[in-house]
């Protein structure tokens, strides 16, 4: 049983809550109090306080509220778990520890501080090392980068930036370092810039993100001539792209000849609790300081970073802020003390074991995938060894095809600046198409947690590193295998699109009507306009009109039974006034879609131009009208004089002498465009029917396909949707509706009674040619007794 009711009670509180917060069955329940709920936030405090239920109830809106649908978003609290509820319970008592007394208080924090840092010096194999917990993981290096300047420079208490001024120090990382890690130190430290020297990865042996040893050398010794003081070297045991492993041991080698300080981060710093360690990882264990994230590493929500490190004066320690005297401070480590203790030494090591398994698994099925390039298999391959490959855990693919019309027997340094212009173009095509890739993976395997990364020499990548997604997600072995199937689907369609578009862009440019826009970002088939040509020069109205066509054939195109998507393409950063085509298959008939583009491109041109001179005609009809109107009054005041027009006298005057006169009516012709007297209809009692209209301007796009086909698609022999048997059966049934019996005219067709008579003959003709024939052969007595049998 539980001694304080305090700590019970809160154990309770906190079952509860995470209870309530985890439910999402209730979700559709309770939908009209949600509603009702977003519309009063924020509202005024209650006068005599809510009770938790109904707070937690208001936070569990304000999590789920906003999402108009169901996502993956949710999925984070379904999978946190009793060791997530651990953590989460760490900080409920960090709370509730800080009020006791200063005495008791003192030894509470002691032992947990104690206890964790020794557990995680085992864990990752650092003997010897002191701990700093802390939430930000930049804040680790920060700190060390003040204890490595208070220990170089023994006048820095008293003396400050003079004593930088002097001797200006100087911190190294690689230039595959996180983004914005040098200028966060620089800022934070206060120094300038000019502090920070980013060493560049190799580029002729080994991998494209480690850092070059031998330039790392000669730019430490520049600075040494130049009177600066190499202060830091900050490595990468696992990159935050590709997840590469720098050359620790030669570092470390370096940094004892100049009297450097090591400093190594990076997700493969948690293979150091693996039984089998790779050397290049096993390296960082003889480092300065580390930075471990467990938190993405073991699924644990809101536990500190941990940066371990080796220093034997403690006041320097305490000056540079990795020590601390206030007991609550050392609280930090509380939801990791409990969250530690409750998965032990083998549920952690089990935890970091299956991540490395997830990337192996993938790595192995990738490896038998065409068109698919991991990180390892790039152009400088041949320099890994196989426990390098092995080492990360972070595995990096991307989608590439060599084109089979490029030479490759000429050099890069010979090609021409056209043939340049070409390389560098198919790279952002690959860009576009990996780009993709990834978004239709992460959303197609939400477990998976796949995401897109930009590197430096590979371009645009899919990375999978599960040591920062799997334990959170829940990523299991069948989540890689549906990853690979989900990969297999979308290897064709991307070979297939790649292949199409420069025929696509060929036949728009020789399509009159029809212009091709240049769009490397799009990942689809290509972009197209309908060129509207206008006589006109107001540029506004040229522009509007194009816009109208183009939407238009939009919908038109849509409105098409086919697998292709069309669209106004991205919302930022695309073409105004232009057709998106999204991904295809193999079997597109590329011609056949051209064409419809430029002949539905066409009607609606001509539709819309037939409408424009409609209007121009009835207007200028219109004020024809008028003015034979206004000369017909004129003519009928003539005829019948001035006097039949006073009100009074006219009326007896028509009285006396009616005044007959002849209507003449006036009726305008759309088709013609004219106006015509209504002679012709008084006497006839009918309207004349005048020129023939035109014919309404119709597209012949419709081909015949095959039942069951879609538009844009060509009839393929390996095409799941018709077979051999099936095509030659409709070749017959065409031959037979060719033949026509000689009694028909050419335009006359047969209907389904001729035809079946005209069968019913052919087989009686057929029946009556067997029996005569049949009937020779036969002894005279069969013939007469069939004969019989006829009569009967």
């Amino acid at each position: 049983k539980m001694v304080d009711p305090t700590l019970a009670e809160m154990g309770k509180n906190l079952n509860e809550a995470m209870k309530m917060l985890e439910d999402n069955q209730r979700k559709v329940e309770e939908e009209d109090e949600k509603k009702y709920a977003r519309k009063d936030i924020p509202g005024p405090l209650q006068g005599s306080g809510q009770d938790m239920v109904s707070i937690l109830q208001l936070v569990q809106n304000l999590m789920h509220g906003e999402e108009e649908e169901e996502t993956s978003q949710s999925y984070r609290l379904q999978n946190v778990g009793e060791q997530g509820h651990m953590a989460l319970l760490g900080h409920s008592l960090a709370a509730y520890i800080s009020v006791l007394d200063k005495e008791r208080l003192r030894k509470l924090t002691t032992r947990i501080l104690s206890d964790t840092t020794l557990w995680l010096c085992r864990l990752f194999r650092y003997e010897n090392g002191s701990a700093y917990y802390h939430e930000d993981d930049r804040e680790g290096l920060l700190k060390i980068c003040r204890l490595v300047i208070h220990t170089r420079y023994e006048d820095y208490t008293l003396e400050g930036f003079n004593v930088l001024y002097t001797k200006q120090p100087v911190i190294y990382i690689s230039s595959a370092a996180r983004t914005g890690l040098g200028q966060a130190l620089c800022n934070q430290l206060g120094l300038p810039l000019s502090c920070m020297c980013r060493v560049p990865c190799n580029t002729m042996f080994g991998s494209q993100h480690q850092m070059d040893v031998a330039l790392l050398d000669r730019l430490i010794k520049d600075d040494v001539e130049f009177g600066k003081l190499p202060l830091l070297l900050v490595a990468n045991a696992g990159t935050p792209g590709a997840g590469h492993t720098d050359k620790l041991g030669r570092l470390k080698e370096l940094c004892e000849q100049y009297k450097m300080w090591l400093h190594v981060e990076g997700v493969n710093l948690a293979t150091l609790a693996l039984g089998y360690i790779s050397s290049s990882v096993l390296a960082a264990t003889k480092c300065d300081s580390m930075t471990l994230t467990l938190g993405s590493w073991l699924g644990l929500p809101a536990v500190p970073a941990v940066t371990l490190y080796r220093h034997e004066d403690p006041s320097l320690s305490l000056a540079a802020g990795l020590t601390s005297s206030q007991p609550v401070e050392k609280l930090r480590a509380l939801p990791l003390w409990l969250s530690l203790q409750y998965l032990g030494h083998d549920g952690i090591v089990e935890r970091i074991k299956h991540a490395s398994q997830l990337s192996q698994r993938l790595l192995e099925n990738l490896k038998n995938l065409d068109f698919i390039k991991t990180s390892v298999q790039g152009k400088y391959s041949f320099s890994f060894k196989v426990e390098d490959e092995l080492s990360s855990p972070v595995v990096v693919f991307r989608f590439f095809q060599e084109y089979s019309n490029r030479d490759q027997t000429s050099h890069a340094a010979q090609a021409s600046a056209i043939q340049r212009s070409i390389i560098s173009n198919e790279g952002h095509i690959y860009d576009t198409f990996n780009q993709w890739l990834g978004e239709q993976l992460a959303q197609l395997v939400p477990a998976s947690g796949v995401d897109v990364v930009e590197l430096e020499d590979e371009g645009t990548c899919v990375r999978f590193s599960p040591l920062m997604t799997s334990a959170v997600l829940g990523t299991e072995i069948q989540d890689i295998d549906q990853l690979v199937d989900c990969l297999k689907m979308k290897i064709p369609v991307l070979t297939s699109t790649l292949q199409l578009r420069e025929e696509f862009e060929q036949e728009v440019r020789r399509t009159v009507g029809l212009l091709y826009i240049e769009d490397l970002g799009w990942p689809g088939l290509g972009v197209v306009r309908y060129n509207y040509h206008s006589n006109g020069k107001n540029d506004d109205k040229q522009e509007k009109e194009l816009e109208k066509i183009n939407t238009e054939l939009l919908k038109k195109l849509n409105e098409l039974e086919s697998d292709l998507t069309f669209s106004l393409g991205p919302e930022f950063g695309g073409q105004k006034n232009c057709v998106y085509i999204g991904m295809v298959t193999e079997d597109l008939d590329v011609s056949e879609l051209v064409e419809t583009i430029a002949a539905t491109g066409r009607e609606i041109e001509e539709n819309s131009r037939l409408l424009e001179n409609m209007t121009e005609v009835v207007r200028k009809g219109i004020q024809e009208a008028q003015l034979q109107l206004q000369k017909a009054n004129e003519e009928r005041l003539l005829e019948e004089g001035l006097l039949r027009q006073i009100p009074v006298v006219g009326s007896v005057l028509n009285w006396f002498s009616p005044f007959q006169a002849s209507p003449k009516g006036r009726t305008f012709n759309l088709t013609a465009g004219s106006l015509e007297s209504t002679e012709s209809m008084y006497v006839s009692k009918a309207q004349g029917t005048g020129s023939t209209p035109p014919p309404t301007p119709t597209s012949s796009l419709a081909k015949q396909r095959l039942p069951g086909q879609k538009a844009f698609k060509r009839s393929l022999r390996s095409s799941d949707g018709f077979s051999e048997t099936s095509s030659i059966s409709h070749c017959d049934d065409l031959d037979k509706l060719d033949q026509r019996p000689p009694d028909l005219s050419p335009g006359q067709e047969q209907g389904p009674l001729e035809m079946e008579r005209a069968e019913e003959q052919e087989v009686a003709q057929a029946k009556t040619d067997t029996e005569d024939t049949h009937s020779d052969k036969l002894p005279p007595d069969c013939t007469k007794a069939e004969d019989k049998a006829s009569q009967r």
